[in-house]
């Protein structure tokens, strides 16, 4: 059989070809990379054979064969080579759910998708349009910091997560190629009025935490407040902030002071639907730093309460969708078929034009060749009138005119008006094909 006519593989299939036969041998049936088939059984959770493992099963073991985990809500189901992957319906629900709670015992210290995130935020650039660290790497939290409080957000965070997976929830990356958007981000503590531009760093991907089935989208970050502030050694510094040193510093130095959006060390989570047509969405502010994390068990239970408003916002949205959905069907079918008369009415206008002519060319082409003809029976005559003549000449002379008259005979086309008739091309003849030259004589 033919693999590579497969555009759709299951996961179920792809689960039992790869526990069937090595990686190698399967992929060189898809015509594709072993690498790149196990990047798609990573993308689909379908577990494969560790490295030695046919090895083994040629000398009789049989290790192991861990079974196919089940599809979470909005996983992919399939391989799909040629369009979009159909994946496990979401199936929101639009009432509260009572969740089985984890002991904090049964987790690690540290939540999964902060491993190496302190590392990242190291190796981030200083933005020259606000105060916070730009990681180079995208794929990560959604949590947004300046170096000052960078540990105490990632220890909030860390309690976050954590405390949300011991009541039974998940919090993760968006799904490979789910369209659920992130909200933008507002740092300021004191929203004022005017245009606001802050450039913030943002993830390639949102975090998510799923309650169930929904999906509510998690940002954790570090306001900012607009203080007064020194400008000294090319720094703005709070004036709060400022050492005496600072202060004598800047006394004998040039040096001025203006206000600042700068970090205020209090940090805000804001929780959004990622649903399109959606609009929930809240926050939660320090009004002290370290305010969190005793507050976090308040909002994990709104959070709870909350997905079930975005779950009927979701149902609503989708309703929405599919009337405008079909409206827009039923517009591009006006359209087609407003498309389709002016095509036909076009080909109408063309096809009378093309008569018209038609018409016009072949009366135009038959005076013509009755003109032509006409010529020619003249000259016929004229010729006819010189060989009469010549019976009153010498044979000398009379030779000389009739080797003259042969040439110009031969410069003189036919006379024949069953010849000229069968030339001309009728208005239908024009319409079928081109158009054949018709005889002509020499003026």
């Amino acid at each position: 059989m033919d693999k590579t006519k497969d555009t759709r593989v299951s996961r179920e299939q792809l689960y039992e070809e790869v526990w069937a036969e090595p990686m190698t041998t399967v992929a060189l049936k898809y015509k594709v990379s072993s690498s790149f088939l196990a990047r798609i059984c990573t993308r689909l959770k379908v577990p494969r054979p560790q490295r030695g493992y046919w090895a083994m099963y040629a000398t009789g073991k049989r290790p192991n064969k861990p079974p196919l985990p089940a599809a979470s809500p909005g996983d992919e189901l399939e391989w799909a080579r040629d369009g979009e992957a159909r994946r496990e319906p979401l199936k929101l629900q639009a009432h509260p759910l009572k969740f089985k709670r984890r002991k904090r015992s049964e987790l690690p210290a540290l939540h999964p998708l902060l491993a190496g995130f302190q590392d990242r935020l190291n190796e981030g650039r200083d933005s020259i349009f606000n105060p916070f660290i730009r990681p180079i790497k995208r794929l990560l939290p959604d949590i947004i910091t300046s170096k000052k409080t960078a540990q105490r957000i990632i220890d909030v965070a860390n309690e976050l997560y954590l405390d949300l997976e011991a009541h039974g929830h998940q919090v993760k990356f968006s799904p490979h190629g789910r369209c659920l958007w992130r909200r933008m981000v507002d740092e300021r503590e004191k929203v004022r009025g005017g245009n606001h531009n802050s450039y913030l760093w943002s993830p390639s991907r949102p975090t998510l935490l799923f309650i169930g089935s929904v999906a509510i989208g998690l940002t954790v970050y570090e306001m900012t407040e607009y203080v007064e502030v020194r400008h000294i050694d090319g720094e703005y510094i709070k004036i709060t902030d400022l050492t005496p040193q600072q202060l004598k510093k800047a006394a004998r130095s040039y040096s001025w002071t203006s206000t600042q959006d700068m970090p205020s060390g209090r940090l805000c989570i804001q929780a959004s639907s990622p649903y399109p047509g959606t609009q929930w969405a809240k926050q939660w502010q320090e009004k002290k730093a370290g305010d969190f994390p005793d507050k976090l068990p308040g909002i994990i239970r709104e959070l709870e309460i909350a997905s079930a408003t975005i779950a009927k916002q979701v149902e609503e949205a989708e309703h929405k969708a599919e009337i405008q959905r079909k409206q827009y069907e039923q517009q591009c079918e006006i359209e087609r078929q407003r498309r389709e008369e002016e095509r036909r009415r076009q080909a109408l206008e063309e096809a009378e034009r093309r008569r018209v002519k038609a018409i016009k060319d072949s009366r135009d082409e038959l005076s013509d060749i009755i003109k032509a003809w006409a010529k020619a029976k003249r000259i016929v005559e004229f010729f006819a009138d010189v060989e009469h003549r010549t019976a009153d000449l010498e044979d000398v002379e009379k030779a000389a005119v009739l080797d003259r008259l042969t040439l110009a005979r031969k410069m003189v086309d036919t006379t024949d008006a069953l010849k000229w008739l069968a030339a001309w091309k009728t208005p239908e003849e024009r319409n079928q094909g081109p158009i054949s030259m018709t005889p002509s004589i020499t003026d």
